[in-house]
């Protein structure tokens, strides 16, 4: 996928450049600068970063990648957080539009980036998260690279705190567990109730109206999902690159799903459906055309449908929402 987010050393990822969250001398620190240094042989690294000198806040500048299985590093001088927000959220912003940029100039197509500034540096964590996210969404809408937001583990890594409590709310009221499912058919069977009604029917009413049209359901019953796919682009008025780009899929799995004997995996087929800002009508009928359906037993589809129930189809911030509940990212 175009985006994702990992939990990793960033200084073991087989990419073509890493971002070193840097202080302007470039000198090695601490934390993950003094991580990558170490790794990537702090002698010889250090020797062309002291010929470079130095690097203003925002600004960035490359080296090579030395004992790194990435070929570059490329080295960013995020904010201190604390005297201007508004200055600092603008020069933590260039850290990831001035390194992409660098990437592109010098041909680089797969890159890692730390969450800059939110460790010694005192930026909070969501906030600078959310400035990460919208500066890679604005690079990815005009350009194809892939591009990786690395994190060691949950507490380097937060969403809104609203956000979260409402989704975790979400959770608790629609996921079904299993031992519930269990308990509830065997209450059923001991009542002594008919064997087609032994087990209880979980689904839950919709407080919203139907929104299939009767042609919709005509077609449904024809249409392969590449037809189905293709057809509700159209009907969306949208072009494929801004279908694939919303679905964080890359072009070259676009030109798969477009051809009529290839079947995604189900993670791609709810990435198409957030893309195209289908409704559960409609996102089910999606997924049943490649042979996949919703499952109330699954946090990750409950977290799907708390998101499309809520018209939220920004695909950034709900993959942020999975990767926070340890659950798989859409776009693979």
């Amino acid at each position: 996928m175009p985006f994702n987010i990992i939990r990793n050393d960033i200084t073991k990822l087989e990419v073509d450049v890493i971002v070193n969250a840097a202080n302007s001398r470039l000198k090695a620190g601490g934390g993950v600068c003094g991580a990558i240094f170490s790794a990537a042989g702090a002698e010889k690294l250090q020797e062309e970063c002291d010929k470079i000198g130095f690097c203003e806040v925002g600004g960035a500048v490359i080296t090579k990648g030395y004992n790194l299985s990435a070929k570059y590093i490329i080295h960013t001088v995020g904010p201190v957080y604390g005297e201007n927000p508004s200055i600092e959220e603008q020069q933590l912003y260039s850290c990831y539009k001035n390194s992409l940029a660098l990437a592109k100039r010098k041909g680089l197509y797969s890159i890692a980036f730390p969450l800059i500034s939110s460790g010694i540096y005192g930026y909070p964590k969501a906030e600078a998260l959310k400035i990460a996210t919208r500066a890679i969404k604005d690079f990815l809408s005009d350009n194809e690279m892939e591009i990786y937001l690395v994190v060691y583990d949950n507490k380097a890594f937060e969403i809104s705190e609203k956000l979260f409590k409402r989704v975790q709310s979400f959770i608790d009221e629609k996921l079904i567990k299993p031992d519930t499912r269990r308990n509830a058919a065997n209450q059923s069977v001991w009542l002594g109730e008919t064997s087609d009604k032994a087990m209880p029917d979980f689904s839950v009413a919709s407080p919203y109206p139907p929104k299939r049209s009767l042609e919709s359901l005509i077609n449904r019953k024809t249409e392969t999902f590449s037809e189905m796919l293709l057809r509700l682009i159209d009907e969306k008025g949208m072009t494929d690159v801004e279908v694939y780009k919303r679905a964080n899929i890359d072009r070259k799995l676009f030109s798969k799903i477009r051809k009529k004997d290839y079947t995604p995996k189900k993670i791609t087929v709810i990435a198409l459906a957030i893309s195209l800002r289908l409704n559960m009508d409609e996102a089910k009928d999606l997924l049943a055309r490649a042979g996949f359906a919703f499952s109330e037993c699954s946090k990750f589809d409950v977290i799907i449908e708390y998101f499309i129930r809520n018209a939220s189809y920004d695909i950034f911030e709900i993959n942020e929402t999975l990767f926070a509940f340890e659950q798989q990212l859409l776009g693979v």
